[in-house]
């Protein structure tokens, strides 16, 4: 047994997940290479301009767009929004506001306040046992 450990790699497709990047959008040697511990986190410390544009204007990913519009990633299927959208055109949406992305926000919010509702009521059973 030999006792040197290798360097602990990742696809591209599993680094770009990690950065909040979407792939195709990277470059090719990033999409065509290995990604080591430490390059992902050098991206994540001190990000090169590629990757800063593309956080920044995208196209960005689904959980992205989900996020930056408020509702869940199934609730963008439903919407009809499959692909990846640039920040210009993340915006658009909110501006339009159309009837599927209201209806997906309340239902986000839903969900948010029926997990805080769950959350505070087994804190209050965890303190009863206490």
């Amino acid at each position: 047994m030999s006792s040197h450990q290798t360097a602990q790699t990742m696809k591209p497709a599993t680094a770009a997940k990690k950065l909040g990047v979407y792939l195709e959008a990277t470059p090719a040697e990033f999409q065509e290479g290995v990604v080591s511990r430490a390059e992902l986190n050098a991206l994540q410390t001190d990000p090169p301009e590629w990757l800063q544009e593309l956080r920044r204007n995208g196209p960005h990913p689904r959980p992205v767009v989900a996020a930056k519009l408020g509702v869940s990633i199934a609730g963008l299927a439903r919407g009809g929004v499959s692909e990846a959208l640039t920040t210009e055109q993340i915006e658009a949406l909110k501006t339009e506001d159309p009837g599927w992305l209201r209806r997906e926000r309340a239902t986000q919010a839903e969900v948010r306040k029926e997990a805080a509702r769950i959350k505070e009521k087994n804190a209050e059973q965890a303190a009863k046992r206490s």
